[in-house]
């Protein structure tokens, strides 16, 4: 319980620094804004000419007697749609951040500067952060794609698909959005995809705090525009924490475990939560005096 409360007070804190950065958090909402036009234009698009393309995909049910054939492809129709707003919660964030790239890179390095003084580097041109991003995205969009259909065919199971799988898609969305919203943060740090999913899923509950209560805000995609720029920077604090980085900010938790900053004495590496096996992958810890952290992609 611990951990889900540190997760969600992450997500808490990223939106109280973004209102305490107006300027920061203007900028952030720009990306969303794109997405969400693009995104309610596709979903417009499916509702009027839905029902034209699964008819279209269906030819063998023409010849079915009444009202069978009305049934089955509105059936489709249905759950095509509720795929639709599946795939659309699980890669609005993916989209945005697609989009957004230099927008939130530079929100997540002014989080970095404001904690701790300075913020790790990739050394990478542009070009190659979104070509990263863009395949990374893509391969998260793939696992989450799979996830929401084996959910969503369990969902028909009776009385478990009504209240269980419903919660559990919540903490597999959550656990996706996490991993999407710390890319940002972490790819500067030089973690690979494979390394960032082995962090979240060390510390599966700390990432279940903060993106399953995202999940169920980004359902309203106009709430998800106004809450990305905060998911953002509490992500950022979050990858901190998962790279075992400590600040000089008296908000950081885990300065709150340890106000002066010093070394756990069972953990005297300050390798604690797994950031001594991240490091050790990419070859490397980010410089303490301000240094770019290896990219090792």
């Amino acid at each position: 319980m611990r951990e889900l409360g540190r997760g969600f007070g992450y997500l808490v804190k990223g939106q109280r620094w973004v209102a305490q950065h107006g300027k920061q958090f203007g900028w952030g909402l720009l990306p969303g804004l794109i997405t969400l036009v693009l995104y309610a234009g596709a979903l417009v698009a499916l509702v009027l000419w839905g029902t034209d393309l699964v008819s279209w995909a269906t030819p063998f049910a023409d010849d079915w007697s009444d009202p069978w054939s009305d049934l089955f492809r509105g059936f489709l129709t249905a759950l095509l749609f509720a795929l639709a707003l599946l795939l659309s919660v699980v890669t609005f964030t993916a989209v945005t951040l697609v989009i957004g790239e230099p927008f939130y890179e530079s929100l997540s390095e002014q989080v970095d500067i404001s904690v701790a003084g300075f913020a790790p580097e990739s050394g990478l041109p542009l070009w190659r952060e979104l070509l990263v991003s863009v395949r990374d995205s893509l391969r998260i969009v793939v696992r989450a794609a799979v996830w929401g259909v084996l959910l969503f065919g369990l969902g028909f199971l009776p009385v478990v698909g009504q209240t269980v799988i419903p919660v559990v898609g919540f903490f597999v969305t959550g656990f996706f959005l996490v991993e999407e919203l710390t890319a940002v943060a972490l790819a500067r740090r030089g973690v690979r995809l494979r390394d960032r999913l082995a962090l979240l899923r060390a510390r599966k509950t700390l990432a279940w705090g903060f993106g399953a209560p995202l999940a169920v805000f980004f359902l309203v995609p106009f709430v998800a525009v106004f809450l990305m720029p905060g998911a953002v920077a509490g992500a950022t604090l979050m990858a901190r924490d998962l790279m075992g980085e400590t600040s000089d900010d008296p908000d950081d938790p885990d300065n709150a475990d340890d106000p002066d900053g010093a070394a756990d004495p069972a953990d005297p590496a300050g390798t604690a939560g797994g950031g001594a096996g991240v490091t050790g992958a990419v070859g490397g810890a980010p410089h303490p005096a301000g240094g770019g952290a290896p990219t090792g992609r």
